[in-house]
């Protein structure tokens, strides 16, 4: 199955989704922000089929870390997740860079379909090559 890059805040969402995606028999990496998150994809050379990300979150924020994403790593796939209607209108401006946003709250099938829809298509940076 698929390595993802796990980065949540919340320690309780971040335990549901990463239970959610094993499930699956996904290889689930945690990072609590975008600031942790970019130093996991550094050491580990970008080597994961998708970035699943909170968009608020301390130090890094999940758009800002999907453009650092997207800039360094434009093959690897990002889904965002937020419980915010602003933080989503933002996301939407992303269009072009990530695959998806998932508010929240979503139930244990909605986020294993959301990663999995994710995971089939292309990265944005794909889709446009």
């Amino acid at each position: 199955m698929a390595r993802i890059l796990l980065t949540e805040d919340d320690e309780s969402v971040r335990a549901f989704v990463k239970r959610a995606l094993e499930l699956d028999g996904h290889e689930i990496t945690e990072a609590e922000d975008g600031g942790i998150a970019l130093e996991i994809l550094t050491a580990q050379r970008g080597d994961f089929e998708l970035l699943l990300s909170d968009i608020m979150m301390p130090v890094m924020d999940g758009i800002a870390l999907a453009l650092a994403v997207a800039r360094d790593y434009p093959n690897l796939s990002i889904l965002l997740m937020t419980g915010f209607a602003d933080q989503r209108e933002r996301a939407f401006g992303l269009d072009s860079l990530v695959n998806d946003v998932v508010s929240k709250p979503f139930t244990l099938a909605e986020i294993r379909t959301a990663v999995a829809r994710a995971l089939v298509g292309r990265s944005p940076a794909e889709k446009i090559a």
